[in-house]
This record gives structure tokens, sequence and C-alpha cells, in this order.
């Protein structure tokens, strides 16, 4: 049984990562300034207000639904639901909960407003609404973008991770970062439209005398004493920078500061692992991938399919140890492979041995917009790569 697959109640040595504003302060040395904080017109605002609107109605929902196949998972192997699941799925249905108006209801008239919880008016996705479109004039719709519906795709994937140490750096990621976020947000909003300060949805979160944004910051950050023991504290915090850089990206991508790869073309982080996980990457590339088949004899044998990136675009995460290298031919491309389960995820390719050639079927599918396959002839490469660099 592996770490992350062990029960926290196995665990002798809690995490001694420092949380609360130890943590925050972490977050925030990631974004200064936060993206919402830019200077922007009201033509951008208005573009972006949409786009917001989407993650704050879709995110409870997923947030809650995220344990649901780990609950499966304990029906179909017939066996105890672990003290994992419980302690994030408890923490998911709460921030759900509180997101959708229950908490504040009930605080507010006791248990006696229980069935007032029917009006949906409360969620705070409607006080955005209702705030935002106030300050616009006119009454706005969420907008799925492509880039809105990535980020809420890849962001259920960490909530809904099996390793219990993944679920628990994204959720004290997001909160955490949701808070600066919000806060930037209302701070432009108030600056961009001269607007007063009691916006509602503002001051539920981080405004007024009792914000709900910092007890949702300390509740997921106590999850890590919980579930992350004393020697996989390197590896949750490479998890958290990660979760939090996935939700300052989506924001920079909403105001146009973009990372853009040689083309002008904006790039996403994608990660990757060979097939037992023991090696793990990260790599900057568009979430419209570009990739070539190639036909020599490693490729068609191994089922390489190559996307190529410079050399400051991949990261290698853990594993980097576990890779064993294998030269043939010229001996200048440097195929690289785990020694535990044999797949090449990356190598150092002889048409780039400055950078790398990444294996597209290593990636997660879910930064993925979609892939473009060219044909490359490496049964006679001199002529194809003379043609190609001709080109």
């Amino acid at each position: 049984m592996t770490l992350s697959q062990a029960s926290p109640s196995k665990l002798h040595q809690p995490s001694e990562i420092p949380v609360g504003e130890h943590l925050a302060r972490r977050a925030r040395a990631l974004l200064v300034p936060h993206p919402f904080a830019a200077e922007m017109s009201k033509d951008q605002v208005a573009s972006l207000l949409p786009e917001y609107l989407a993650m704050s109605q879709a995110f409870p929902h997923l947030q809650a639904g995220s344990q649901k196949d780990l609950i499966f998972d304990a029906i179909r192997r017939n066996r105890d639901l672990p003290r994992d699941v419980e302690l994030t799925s408890v923490v998911a249905n709460f921030i759900c909960w509180d997101e959708t108006g229950g908490h504040s209801r009930v605080l507010q008239g006791g248990n006696a407003a229980l069935p007032s919880i029917l009006d949906t008016e409360n969620f705070h996705s409607k006080l955005f609404r209702t705030d935002a479109s106030r300050l616009l004039g006119r009454a706005i719709q969420p907008n799925y973008s492509t880039t809105t519906s990535r980020y809420l795709r890849a962001l259920y994937h960490g909530l809904s991770s099996r390793d219990p140490i993944v679920r628990c750096a994204y959720m004290v990621a997001f909160e955490l970062h949701a808070a600066e976020m919000i806060q930037a947000l209302w701070t432009t909003l108030v600056r961009t439209f001269d607007a007063r300060t009691d916006l509602e949805y503002f001051q539920v979160h981080v405004g007024g005398e009792d914000p709900a944004e910092k007890y949702h910051g300390e509740m997921t950050s106590r999850l890590i004493s919980e579930l992350v023991p004393a020697d996989c504290n390197s590896r949750f915090l490479a998890e958290f920078d990660r979760a939090y850089g996935l939700s300052l990206e989506w924001c920079r991508n909403l105001v146009g500061i973009d990372s853009l790869d040689g083309d002008g073309r904006p790039e996403v982080e994608h990660s990757g692992r060979c097939h037992c996980g023991a090696v793990k990457f990260y790599v900057r590339a568009p979430a419209e991938i570009s990739a070539v088949k190639c036909n020599c004899s490693i490729c068609q044998m191994s089922g390489f399919l190559h996307m190529l990136v410079a050399d400051d675009k991949l990261r290698i995460e853990c594993g980097e140890e576990r890779l064993t290298t294998y030269q043939f031919n010229k001996n200048i491309a440097r195929h690289t492979f785990c020694r535990v389960c044999g797949v090449k995820p990356f190598y150092r390719p002889r048409s780039n041995p400055s950078g790398f050639s990444v294996n597209v079927r290593c990636l997660d599918k879910t930064t993925i917009e979609s892939i473009r396959i060219d044909d490359f002839d490496g049964e006679n490469w001199d002529l194809a790569i003379r043609s190609l660099q001709a080109d």
C-alpha cells in the first residue's frame, strides 16, 4: 500500500507545514499583485464579469460533487469509507452549503429558517449577478467560455483526486486564492465604476465585520495536519503551488496576461507522468496541441507522440532519479525511460537536443482542448528534417 492510499489514522507524524497566515503569505508570494488588481477599462471588466459569474455558479456544485467517485469506490470495494474521504467530503459539503446561502440562513433564523433555503436568490452567485448587473446597468449571464470551462474541469480533477494530499492541496489553494481574488476584484470594481463599497457579494466574502472567506481558508488549512504526513510536506507544497497556479492562470487569462508560445498562442500548464507515476512533470504549451507522429523504429515500437518544447518549458516534479537513458545510431538523442514501468514520458530528441520532446500520450487530458497530428518520415530522418527546416 502506498502512502497516498494509507489511512491518515495510520500516519504517526503529522505535517509540520505552517498553516493559516504562513501559508497565505506563501500563496501571496505567487501572485503579487493579483491580476484582477490591474488597471482595466469598463469594457474589460464587463467581459470578465460573466466569466467570473460562471465560476461562482459552478464551483460549489463541483466542490460538493467531487467526492462522489470516492464514495462509489468504497461501495464497489465493499469497504469502510476512509477517513480522508470523510474529511474532504464534510469540508466540500459545507462550502457548497455556505455558497448556496444555507449557512447564513440558519445563523439568522435558526432551524426554523431551513424551509427558506429553497429561495435560491440567496445563492452567492446570485448575489454576484445582482451586484454585477447593477454596476453594468444590464443583466448578465454566465459565460462558460473555453478558458473558464477548461479551468473548471482541471479544478474538478484536482478536487476529486484519489490522492488525499492532492485533494487537500486543491481545497486549500482554491480558498486561499479566492480571498485574494475577491478582494482584488472588489477594489477594481469600486475604482472602475466609482461605486460604493456596499456590494452584497463582496461584503459577504471579504467585507463587513465577519467575512466568510477567512473561515473557509482556516477550515481547509486545518485539513493539512489531518491528511499530510510529515514526510510528504514537499509533495503537498508542490501540489499546492500547482493548484494555486491553476486559479491564478485562469485570472491572468481573463484579463489578457497570458503566457505565450513562440507563435503567440496562449499557453497553459499541462501535467504528465509515466505509467506507474514514479516520474511526474509539468510542461507549458498551448491547450491546442500540435503533435508529430514519427514512423522511425523506436517511435513505432513505443507509440511515442511528439510535442517539441524548449528546455525551460518542462519542469520535472519528481522521479528524475528513476529515469534511465538509452542511445543508439548517431548517439545524439537521449531517450529517457522510467526504470520502474518502462514508459518514455519525454526525452532529448536529435532534432532538438537542447530542448525536449514530450509524449502527448502521457499528458493529463483535462488541460488539452484539441490535438493536431502531423506525420514525420523518421525512417528517412535526414531527408525529412531538411524538408521540415526548409518549410
